[in-house]
């Protein structure tokens, strides 16, 4: 391959190459950021399994033992305060996550206030 026309084809035939598998590459998978609308329906469910969690235990212990559904109003606000304490966790982490990561509007500006 001494022949410099040689070396130049195999120059221009890398060259396509690396074109072709430019444009047929996969996608970078993008990073998952939460929507306040996402953030809003996960901390929704998050509340709602578990008061249906504290609901079906406190039931099914009830139906167990016999009882009037003393269990039922018990593990109901178990069910309530775990799922508080979870959205709270949620929301904790995602403050978290936008102070280390602060969004950027289109105007290529930082939303936090500088001057504050």
């Amino acid at each position: 391959m001494s022949d410099p026309e040689q070396q130049r084809r195999l120059e221009q035939l890398e060259t396509r190459i690396s074109a072709v598998k430019g444009r047929n590459a996969p996608k970078p998978i993008q990073d998952e950021s939460h929507t306040q609308a996402q953030l809003a329906w996960r901390m929704v469910i998050e509340l709602v399994a578990g008061l249906g969690i504290g609901f079906g235990i406190g039931y099914g212990l009830d139906v167990l033992f016999g009882t009037l559904p003393i269990f039922m109003v018990l593990f109901t606000f178990l069910g309530l305060a775990a799922g508080v304490k979870t959205m709270l966790r949620s929301a904790q982490e995602f403050q978290a996550k936008q102070v280390v990561e602060p969004t950027v509007d289109a105007s290529g500006k930082d939303d936090r206030n500088e001057g504050a």
